[in-house]
Formats: structure tokens, C-alpha cells, sequence
């Protein structure tokens, strides 16, 4: 646990002193534009057994990597959820440019605002204090069997059914795995 708090603190003062995260984190925004690394990405995707034809929807999906190796190396059909407008446009362009339009949608809304009850799979990398403004629309949407996976930054209140640390890029990072039960 000392070292999660080492690895939060690593990011919020990296997200400090990188003025473009920081300017782009704005009231309606859940978290700064900070990129996950690629290994993060692969083994987020893994770690919720992602399987052909699934749908993930990646919340703050910023450059689109999330959805695009979901597609890609997955095989599954992904929605993107971001609030920018400029990364829309530049993921959209990606997405095009990949051929990958038939399999993976971007939505340019808050994250607040969508409808997640088509999602087998929901991928974050928000902070805490977002992921508690956002688990009540994960609650109310997700069907029993879905998961949902954050990078570094748990769902309190929820209890993991699996934690994997992973190091990239010299920082420890942990992944956050969580299986929505049957409903009482």
C-alpha cells in the first residue's frame, strides 16, 4: 500500500508540473489528460478477459489506445467516452486511418452523461475522488459479469477481485480489477 501512495504521488506531481495536464483539467473534467502506457493498456485489457466481440468502453479515453487495442489485439467492438473535443477529433482520425470504424465509436460527452449499460467491459484511469462520483452510474448500468478495470486508482467502497501490479516506464502501477455481482 506505501508503494500505491508513492506511485499516486508520482503522478500528481508529474500531472503538476506538466502545464498541458494540468490546464486541460477543468470543473467538468474527472481527471487530467495523462496517458497510460501502452504495457498498462495490454495488460489492463488482459486482466479483464476481454474477449472477441465484447463491448469496452473506456471512460477519459483520451487518445483512443484503449479502444484501439481493444479492437485490435482483443478482437472486441469499444466505445470511447472523452470530453475534449481536440483528442475526439485526432482519436477519430486514428480510428479512421486504422480502418477500425466498424468496431470502435468515439462519444465527445461527459462521462457522467452515458449510458453503460451496453459495456461487458469499462476501463479508468481517473482518480479516487472521481471514481466515487462515477460508481454510482457504473452501479446503476452494469449488468452482472461486467468488469470493470482501473489503472492506479481504486473504487472505494467496491472490493477487488484482483489487483496486478505491473511496472512501465520505471514507475509501479497497479490495475485494479472489479466483477459487478447479480443484483439482490
Amino acid at each position: 500500500m506505501r508503494v500505491h501512495t508513492f506511485s499516486a504521488m508520482v503522478v500528481l506531481v508529474v500531472g503538476g508540473c506538466a502545464p498541458s495536464y494540468s490546464q486541460q483539467f477543468s470543473k467538468d473534467s474527472l481527471a487530467p489528460y495523462i496517458p497510460s502506457p501502452q504495457e498498462v493498456v495490454d495488460r489492463m485489457l488482459s486482466a479483464a478477459r476481454v474477449k472477441p466481440g465484447e463491448l469496452v468502453y473506456d471512460l477519459g479515453s483520451g487518445d483512443g489506445r484503449i479502444i484501439i487495442t481493444a479492437a485490435q489485439k482483443f478482437q472486441a467492438r469499444a466505445v470511447g467516452v472523452e470530453l475534449r473535443g481536440d483528442l475526439c477529433k485526432s482519436t477519430q482520425a486514428r480510428i479512421k486511418e486504422l480502418g477500425l470504424s466498424d468496431r470502435v465509436r468515439l462519444i465527445h460527452e461527459n462521462m457522467l452523461k452515458v449510458d453503460l449499460s451496453p459495456a461487458d467491459v469499462v476501463t479508468l484511469y481517473l482518480l479516487t475522488s472521481s471514481n466515487e462520483r462515477l460508481r454510482p452510474n457504473l452501479e446503476k448500468y452494469l449488468k452482472p459479469g461486467a468488469r470493470v478495470v482501473s489503472n492506479d486508482y481504486e473504487i472505494r467502497g467496491w472490493t477487488p477481485s484482483g489487483i496486478v501490479p505491473i511496472t512501465a516506464g520505471g514507475v509501479l502501477h497497479y490495475i485494479y480489477v472489479y466483477e459487478i455481482a447479480a443484483k439482490n
